[in-house]
């Protein structure tokens, strides 16, 4: 006889490894070596088993102690393994994230089935997206139908526990020693089937109508994101519970403002003459539902010299902040508008001007062509 693995080295796992990690490491290996997935072939068979025996040992407590100590001897005799029925029972557990039905065996109750989730798109301005609003949506999509009351059979009679699966859902088979399960083929997975169908629904449970949502679209909110409104989706089968909707948020571009985040960018212009003394001008800002302003503005002091291309950071003037906490900023970039066209007194101020700046002496407009010409 062989000599045994070892269960740590079968699983491919540290001696000092917690039960959570045996567990995944039993899935990943037992699916890797299950027999459906190698059809024919003995060694994989033969390695699945070996994953089992490893995994009842590691993941009990008591034997894994035993294990540690004495390794396979300790095991033998009185200390043997778990009942089959123990051992389709961790895959059970293991399993049932993998395949559909419900997990292996046929006695656990049928989870009730949920309705479907919809989805739709709803756009948004800045101002509404920045404080939010309350707005109905239009939805058509199934609603339950009040003639069976989404059960889908006819007034004065109920559906029928189906005898195929005796209302579990699921069928069972056997495939080697593991037990697998697939959704019964005359309810289709409901558990029950309907003999005398509902006329207003034709047996289905729901009928498509038009309806009207409202939602709550939270402050702060931004383009991309998305809003569950919970019990607002497509009926549950049989009267069970309604899926959600869910609302995909599209923000339209606003001609003053860019958005990053919780912060709003906006350019504004200033003159010549207040940007080179400095001046208050007022920033485009964004107004909450109640400002009575078409185009609100705040009031912002750019400083002496200040250059086209220069950065102002207004706190608190930006978008809500999701979390509730406070407002973003509102960064202005500033564009120092240059005159195009001047009257013969503009230019002559100009000129005074500039030889003021480059500290030379102011020439009359004859004088200053003489000295050009030489």
């Amino acid at each position: 006889m062989s000599e045994k693995r070892d269960y740590y080295e079968i699983l491919s796992v540290e001696r000092t490894s917690t039960v959570e990690e045996v567990r995944k490491a039993y899935k990943r290996e037992a699916l890797k070596h299950h027999p459906d997935r190698n059809p024919g072939d003995a060694s994989s068979e033969s390695k699945f088993r070996a994953c089992n025996e490893a995994y009842q040992v590691l993941s009990d407590e008591e034997k894994r102690k035993i294990y540690d100590q004495f390794g396979h001897a300790g095991l033998e005799g009185g200390g043997g393994f778990e009942a089959a029925g123990d051992v389709f029972a961790h895959m059970q557990d293991l399993f049932s994230e993998m395949f559909s039905g419900g997990g292996f065996g046929g006695g656990g109750q049928r989870r009730q089935a949920r309705g479907g989730d919809l989805r739709m798109q709803a756009r948004l301005t800045l101002r509404e997206a920045a404080f939010g609003v309350k707005r109905e949506v239009a939805v058509r999509a199934p609603v339950r139908c009040d003639d069976c009351n989404g059960t889908g059979a006819k007034a004065g009679t109920k559906p029928e526990t189906c005898g195929h699966c005796r209302g579990s859902g699921h069928v069972s088979n056997a495939r080697g020693f593991v037990m697998f399960t697939t959704p019964c083929p005359k309810c289709h997975g409901q558990g029950v089937v309907i003999k005398h169908a509902c006329k207003g629904c034709e047996g289905r449970g729901a009928v498509e109508k038009a309806r009207k949502v409202v939602v709550a679209f939270p402050a702060g909110i931004d383009a991309g994101q998305r809003l569950r409104v919970p019990g607002q989706g497509m009926p549950g089968p049989q009267g069970a519970p309604s899926g959600d909707l869910y609302v995909e948020i599209d923000v339209e571009e606003d001609p003053r403002f860019e958005r990053d985040g919780a912060d709003l960018v906006t350019r504004f212009h200033v003159s010549f003459a207040d940007a080179a003394i400095g001046a208050k001008v007022r920033v485009p800002a964004l107004g909450d539902a109640e400002t009575e302003e078409a185009q609100p503005t705040v009031a912002l002091k750019i400083p002496a010299g200040t250059q086209s291309g220069s950065v102002f950071t207004i706190k608190s003037q930006g978008i809500p902040r999701l979390d509730g906490r406070g407002r973003g900023s509102l960064i202005g970039l500033v564009q120092v508008d240059v005159p195009t066209s001047l009257s013969e007194r503009a230019k002559k101020l100009v000129q005074e001007l500039d030889a003021e700046l480059k500290g030379a002496a102011v020439l009359e407009p004859e004088t200053a062509r003489v000295a050009a010409a030489k």
